[in-house]
């Protein structure tokens, strides 16, 4: 299914008590623009407009949707504003605030708090790839306190990247531009057009969703921290598992970074779900820690443990768990 171009909300158009002032980001699912509230501060407002499936010119307002995609936009419409109403209730300093959420000329606006600074990808353009260990480490130990508290609440991001990730000019890092909604849409039409981001979407994004998780997101993490290293995203996953192409960090990057913090890398951005951290905390305390993984044998304990976290994990399906090996006598 081709991709239409879509116009932008005319400026000035009145969405309930705001004003939008200008677009700030377009993409095949949405537009995102600068708006302000009937006290003139300053907002974001998120318009759900999936380029596949609808069609609006220059000055219009409600979007055209042939009779042929009207399910499967009002389906995808649903999933928007029901991801909408989850993130609302979401109140952390490192995932970006939905303060409204809306239906309004026959689609949906998700109405979030207007944020100051600058995206991950502009760092590293302006770095030019050349970004301190420290900074790499502070930033995503606390992103990571965000995308917790976002599986906690039974969602997935499924689309961190470092244009997604902000930079306040506080310094304290915000996730930016869910796409779970994306994916849900692309995964009952896979006629459309891929909606994720190649080299930080996960193998499992490609094929084979009903394995999507935790570790889907770390996959992203690993992508977002191999830029930071490199300056440019790794080699996308789908041709990975075609031919995998990708050095692993410990090699590429020897000397310039800590051993540590490369094998985590590597180990995030490993092609099986299974193989990589299955959860946020798990990568998060290898971080914090400065080990790489499996530095310690497991025990039984952590065998059942682990057995249990997966069981509970929002999302997941239980993983087989076999006991370690005895030790020789």
């Amino acid at each position: 299914m081709a991709a239409q171009s879509n116009s932008a909300l005319p400026e000035n158009t009145i969405l309930e008590n705001y004003r939008v002032s200008k677009p700030l980001a377009s993409g095949g699912f949405s537009i995102v623009y600068l708006a302000y509230d009937e006290y003139g501060a300053p907002v974001a407002i998120k318009e759900y407009l999936p380029a596949g499936l609808s069609l609006r010119g220059k000055g219009q307002i409600v979007p055209t949707i042939s009779p042929e995609h009207q399910n499967l936009f009002r389906y995808g419409l649903k999933c928007f504003f029901e991801e909408g109403r989850a993130l609302a209730r979401i109140s952390h300093p490192n995932v970006v605030r939905v303060v409204n959420f809306f239906r309004a000329n026959e689609t949906v606006y998700m109405v979030m708090q207007y944020e100051r600074g600058r995206s991950m990808q502009e760092h590293i353009l302006q770095r030019k790839g050349e970004i301190k260990e420290n900074f790499i480490r502070h930033v995503f130990v606390q992103l990571m306190n965000g995308l917790r508290e976002v599986h906690t609440n039974k969602l997935l991001h499924l689309d961190i990247k470092p244009a997604n990730i902000y930079i306040r000019n506080d310094g304290i890092p915000v996730l930016l531009d869910f796409g779970a909604a994306r994916q849900t849409l692309i995964t009952d039409a896979p006629k459309l057009n891929p909606m994720y981001t190649p080299g930080f979407a996960a193998p499992e994004q490609y094929k084979n969703r009903d394995q999507l998780g935790p570790w889907t997101d770390v996959y992203s993490i690993g992508a977002a921290m191999f830029s930071c290293l490199s300056g440019m995203a790794p080699q996308a996953a789908d041709l990975r598992l075609d031919k995998d192409r990708m050095q692993p960090c410990v090699k590429v990057f020897k000397g310039k970074y800590s051993r540590e913090l490369l094998e985590i890398i590597d180990w995030c951005l490993l092609l099986d779900h299974l193989e990589r951290p299955q959860s946020v905390f798990s990568l998060q305390k290898a971080i914090v820690d400065n080990r790489p993984p499996e530095i310690e044998k497991p025990t039984v304990m952590d065998g059942f443990k682990r057995m249990i976290d997966d069981i509970t994990r929002p999302g997941a399906k239980p993983v087989r768990q076999d006991p370690p090996e005895k030790e020789p006598r």
